[in-house]
């Protein structure tokens, strides 16, 4: 909480999402001057790293490692100074110093241009280069833009460039996209005569990051074309199986491994490759963003930097888009299958449940006839049973004389009655079972 403070107790990130907006300020550059920009990958690479790289500077043996957990560092090391950036995928190294007053405009100047950081010092930078340019910012009138344009084309020889006004006019910026034997791109930015050094920060850091955003968005090119072949198998695949499931005589089980197996590497795939398409839109995104902060302006004969950026990344972006979407709908495409032909397995379970269902009522038909005709055997072994037992009991009575005619006789004249009583005590048995 701040001292004598009057608001509730601070969210333990609002300092930190305040100072968001202020994390990587711009430089204040002094023209004339040349700033060495590399960016590299940093998989892998940890911050104790380029902490232990960053110390080797001149005057920064005494660097805490702590100073790195904003991300973002600048560093004054004498005669020139270097700014650090960490983000997700990439780490920035940028050295800003002066332009040498005896410098002459030239491709060879540039390539030859001796850096008051060590060489080898940039060389054991952690990480591995995916972006290298030399940013030469000089002061000079533009009132009349085609000498101008002619002096920055001299520091390009024969190359072919693209050229641009940026605000309104206050500044001209050439480049040719090209990436010399040294490992750099060149870029010449003309200023008009006291130009803030703040302005000619800012124009120094969205061209960097254009470049820089410019190349992370390609990343996902050779990922789409790699794709390719594989989507092109999966799509003859998915035919196959779905012109298959329209045959009733194909076999459920062989659809439903050709399936899985087609599911997986479409998973697999998106696994793989999903977090690259979707940095590719982030990052082409911060291209355009950065494109219309330049306010960008024609310049006579040349193509502008935002023509070029539209004629040679637009496609790739497209590939990449396009293949995205393909991607996704072959997961929708599989997932409709998987539905169709688990529609199907239903239907033929539920064919396979009513003949079950059927051959069970057939079953309990016969056991019923069964069981009736055990009934009738049932009934003539009972009635014969109780006949004999009378049969005993008339030979009794006949012994001791209270019987005056043949025990024979009694029994075969009680079998009709016999019969009957036990017939009607098994109906009454049935009645109370089937009625409870």
């Amino acid at each position: 909480m701040h001292e004598d403070s009057l608001l509730p107790p601070d969210d333990a990130l609002r300092l930190a999402l305040h100072n968001e907006v202020h994390a990587r300020p711009p430089a204040r550059i002094r023209l004339p001057a040349v700033i060495v920009h590399i960016a590299v990958l940093n998989d892998g690479i940890s911050r104790a790293l380029e902490h232990a790289h960053l110390r080797q500077l001149p005057g920064q043996h005494e660097l805490a490692e702590e100073a790195l957990n904003a991300n973002f560092l600048r560093l004054r090391c004498g005669e020139f100074s270097l700014k650090w950036e960490r983000h997700a995928e990439f780490t920035r190294y940028s050295v800003v110093q002066p332009l040498p007053a005896d410098a002459e405009a030239s491709a060879q100047t540039l390539d030859a241009l001796a850096l008051r950081v060590a060489p080898d010092w940039l060389g054991r930078i952690p990480g591995r280069t995916f972006a290298a340019i030399k940013l030469v910012m000089i002061e000079r009138q533009l009132t009349f833009a085609p000498s101008a344009l002619t002096e920055a084309q001299t520091w390009f020889g024969a190359h072919a460039t693209v050229a641009s006004t940026m605000g309104g006019g206050h500044s001209l910026v050439v480049t040719d996209f090209c990436l010399r034997a040294t490992g750099f791109e060149h870029i010449v930015v003309l200023a008009e005569p006291g130009t803030p050094e703040t302005r000619a920060g800012r124009i120094c850091q969205r061209l960097l990051e254009l470049e820089t955003y410019r190349l992370m968005a390609l990343r996902g090119l050779p990922a789409a074309k790699s794709l390719g072949s594989t989507l092109a198998e999966v799509e003859a695949t998915l035919a196959s199986i779905t012109a298959r499931l329209e045959k009733r005589g194909a076999s459920e089980a062989e659809l439903l491994d050709d399936l899985i197996s087609t599911a997986a590497r479409i998973e697999h795939a998106t696994a793989s490759h999903q977090y690259r398409f979707a940095a590719t839109q982030a990052y082409q995104a911060i291209v355009e963003q950065r494109l219309a902060e330049l306010h960008e302006g024609k310049v006579a004969g040349r193509q502008s930097l935002g023509e070029f950026m539209q004629r040679r990344l637009s496609p790739a972006i497209a590939t990449v888009n396009a293949t995205a979407q393909r991607l996704a709908g072959l997961s929708q495409r599989i997932s409709r299958a998987s539905a169709l032909l688990r529609t199907r397995v239903d239907i033929a379970t539920e064919a396979q449940n009513q003949q079950l269902l059927a051959q069970l009522g057939e079953g309990q038909r016969t056991q019923l006839r069964m069981q009736a005709t055990v009934e009738g055997l049932s009934l003539a072994a009972i009635t014969y049973y109780v006949v004999s037992l009378l049969l005993y009991f008339f030979k009794a009575l006949k012994a001791e004389g209270w019987l005056p005619f043949s025990p024979e006789l009694a029994a075969g004249a009680a079998i009709p009655l016999v019969l009957l009583a036990v017939w009607q005590t098994t109906r009454r048995i049935h009645r109370k079972i089937f009625n409870h």
